[in-house]
C-alpha cells in the first residue's frame, strides 16, 4: 500500500484537491446570496438544466470549433514561417519587432476591430483565435529548429543526404520537444481567442453564453460557462500531451 501511495500520489492529489476546493466554494458561499457567489449545488442545477435543453452543448460546439480552427490555421501559419526565421537570422531580426508589437497588442482591444472588418460571423472568431495561437507558436518553432546539431547536419550532408531527409530525420525529431510546448500554449489561447471574439460580437458560444448570462445578473449560469472553458482548455491541452506521447517515444523514457 505504501509503494502504490509513493507511486501514484500525484494522481491521488488531483481529485484530493478538486474536492477540497469544492468545500472551500461551499463555504464562502454560505456568506453571500446567490447573485453574488453561487454555490456548488446552484451552479450544478443551472448546469443541467441548460444541458437538458441542449442549448449548453451548441455554445460548446461552437466556441469549440472556431478554437480548433483557428489553431489550426495558426500551426499550419507558424511552423513554416519559424522553419524559415530560424534559418534566416537576417530576417528574423528584421521582423523581430513587428512581430513583438503585434504580439503585445491586447486581444480584447484587437477583437472589435476584426469583428467590424469581418462580421459577427465565424470568420472573426476564428481570425482572433489564430492570431493569439499563431505566436507561441511561432516564438518555440524558432527555438525549435534552432535546437539542431549543425554538426549533425554537417555530417548528414557529407553522407549525401538530402535536405528533406535532413529535415524529417533531423531537424523536425530535435525540434518537435519544443514546438510541443508552443503547441499546448497555442491551444489553450486558441479558446482565449474564440471567447474573446464572442465577447465582442456573437449569436452563439461560451462567451456569448457569459455575456447573456451577465445581462440577465444569472450568475449560476456564468459560473457554468467558466467551468466548461476551464474543462475545454484542460481538454485540449491533454489532447496535445497525448499526441506528444505517442509521437515523441524517447520522452517517455526519459520520464
Amino acid at each position: 500500500m505504501q509503494n502504490f501511495l509513493q507511486k501514484y500520489y500525484e494522481y491521488l492529489l488531483i481529485p484530493l484537491g478538486f474536492i477540497i476546493f469544492i468545500g472551500i466554494w461551499h463555504f464562502l458561499a454560505g456568506f453571500y446570496p446567490a447573485f453574488i457567489l453561487p454555490g456548488p449545488g446552484k451552479v450544478w442545477t443551472r448546469m443541467m438544466e441548460y444541458w437538458s435543453k441542449g442549448l449548453l452543448l451548441q455554445h460548446l460546439v461552437t466556441t469549440s470549433f472556431e478554437a480548433i480552427l483557428g489553431f489550426v490555421i495558426g500551426v499550419v501559419l507558424a511552423l513554416p514561417f519559424s522553419y524559415f526565421l530560424a534559418h534566416h537570422p537576417f530576417f528574423e531580426r528584421c521582423l523581430a519587432p513587428y512581430i513583438v508589437g503585434l504580439q503585445a497588442i491586447p486581444t480584447v482591444a484587437l477583437a472589435p476591430l476584426l469583428v467590424i472588418w469581418f462580421g459577427f460571423g465565424l470568420t472573426s472568431k476564428v481570425l482572433i483565435a489564430t492570431l493569439v495561437s499563431f505566436f507561441p507558436i511561432l516564438t518555440n518553432g524558432i527555438m525549435g529548429f534552432r535546437n539542431t546539431d549543425p554538426r549533425l547536419a554537417e555530417l548528414m550532408a557529407i553522407m549525401g543526404a538530402k535536405r528533406t531527409q535532413v529535415f524529417v530525420k533531423l531537424e523536425l525529431p530535435s525540434a518537435l520537444p519544443v514546438i510541443f510546448g508552443g503547441l499546448k500554449l497555442g491551444i489553450t489561447f486558441s479558446v482565449i481567442g474564440a471567447v474573446v471574439g464572442e465577447f465582442a460580437g456573437a449569436g452563439k458560444g461560451l462567451g456569448y453564453l457569459v455575456n447573456a448570462a451577465r445581462g440577465s445578473f444569472d450568475t449560476p449560469l456564468i459560473f457554468v460557462a467558466l467551468i466548461i472553458l476551464a474543462l475545454l482548455g484542460i481538454a485540449f491541452y491533454l489532447l496535445i500531451a497525448w499526441m506528444e506521447y505517442g509521437l515523441l517515444p524517447w520522452r517517455r523514457h526519459q520520464n
